[in-house]
């Protein structure tokens, strides 16, 4: 049997923010209370509080907002809009992006998706598949997969009243607000199928993004395939 892990004391008050979240107490986009009055409730100094919300805040759970306070961050607001979206244009100029939703079926998860997610395989999944068009070119074929236990409401209506907005929508009408996610990125060749969707020569080299979007608790939610054309785009991410 293994020692107790320690944690800090910030790290504790941040684990119990994050439970008020999953709980629902403050909706994205909402306030949250002022680090005094979090201080005072959970018995801590203001420091303590402020550590833990530092940490929320780089890990973009929460917002700060000069002179206003701290609030959930949500996709709603355009820093958020597109935030795991990487693919820009070579050239760096600002695109109209569009999309078109080609399929939206239920299905059972395979093995290695129900590991991904963390559901149980053959599990009913909801699997949708929709073309990315960047200035009405098609980019990007994209593969979702959702585990209708979470996302019963997920319907080609809906989709469409969301104009492709996934990560809106799920937040809108399900209330999930996805916080992270995990990319492995591989160079592949377009199958037949692909490159007749993309108007591709069967064999062209594309970029396949495979990523898992997590929600509160470390909880993951989303498997997605995207399948990108590269040939004046590339992948662009900010480390710090």
């Amino acid at each position: 049997m293994g020692s107790p892990v320690f944690q800090p004391l910030y790290r504790q008050i941040k684990a119990l923010i994050t439970e008020n979240l999953i709980s629902g107490e403050w909706a994205p986009g909402a306030a949250i209370p002022s680090e005094m009055a979090l201080a005072s409730r959970y018995g801590v100094s203001q420091g303590t509080v402020r550590k833990a919300i530092d940490e929320l805040a780089a890990e973009n759970i929460v917002v700060r907002r000069q002179g206003k306070g701290t609030y959930v961050a949500t996709h709603f607001e355009e820093t958020g809009k597109l935030r795991f979206l990487r693919l820009v244009a070579a050239d760096g100029s600002k695109e109209l992006l569009d999309n078109k939703l080609l399929s939206c079926e239920r299905s059972k998860a395979s093995a290695e998706i129900a590991s991904l997610l963390d559901i149980k395989a053959s599990s009913a999944v909801i699997e949708i598949k929709r073309l990315l068009l960047f200035a009405k070119k098609p980019q990007i074929l994209d593969h979702i997969i959702l585990p209708v236990a979470s996302f019963k409401g997920v319907t080609t209506e809906r989709i469409e009243t969301f104009n492709g907005s996934m990560y809106r929508m799920y937040e809108k009408l399900l209330g999930v607000h996805m916080v992270r996610s995990e990319e492995r990125l591989t160079a592949v060749g377009a199958d037949a199928k692909v490159a007749a969707v993309l108007n591709l020569k069967t064999g062209t080299p594309l970029l396949s993004i495979e990523r898992v979007s997590y929600t509160y608790g470390d909880k993951p939610m989303e498997w997605r395939l995207g399948l990108c054309l590269t040939d004046d785009h590339h992948y662009l991410n900010h480390l710090e």
